[in-house]
């Protein structure tokens, strides 16, 4: 008998599950928007998606559709989403304006923020948030703390 990982390849110890309405198409924005790979789907006989999975960048994400039956509603069902997913890009401002020409609505203007990275928050077409970045410039706790203090004087 072989040894079963108990983290299998790819994996990480934190992994998104989103539920969306209409998962097929927020699997096809996010090819669009931020170039995920999809690694696999589950359509039931009448094509809901009960399971699927996309690879971005080097982590996956989890999605499916909506579910009322089973209690599993999405940011549109709910009236938002208290949740955002971080993002981290080589390039935030062409990963940021894709997503925006893919459909995403720009909650937060990306701008050079006082941690270090170029930041920006969208929220996709089907409700969820996102946070993108790319850090510019390395700074220490205590840097950090003063332009806090600075920015918000």
């Amino acid at each position: 008998m072989s040894k079963v990982k108990a983290i299998p390849d790819g994996m990480h110890s934190l992994t998104p599950h989103l539920v969306c309405r209409n998962a097929a198409a927020a699997i096809d924005f996010y090819r669009r928007a931020f170039g995920a790979i999809e690694r696999f789907r589950l359509p039931t006989p009448d094509g809901k998606l009960i399971h699927a999975c996309v690879l971005i960048g080097d982590s996956q994400l989890f999605l499916f559709d909506e579910m009322p039956e089973h209690g599993a509603l999405g940011p549109q069902a709910l009236k938002g989403s208290p949740v955002t997913i971080h993002l981290q890009v080589q390039d935030a401002d062409a990963t940021f304006a894709r997503a925006v020409d893919a459909g995403a609505k720009i909650t937060m203007p990306l701008a050079d923020m006082f941690w270090g990275d170029r930041y920006g928050q969208i929220e996709d077409p089907f409700g969820h948030h996102w946070a993108v970045a790319t850090h510019v410039r390395d700074l220490s706790p205590e840097q950090i703390q003063t332009a806090a203090a600075k920015a918000m004087g």
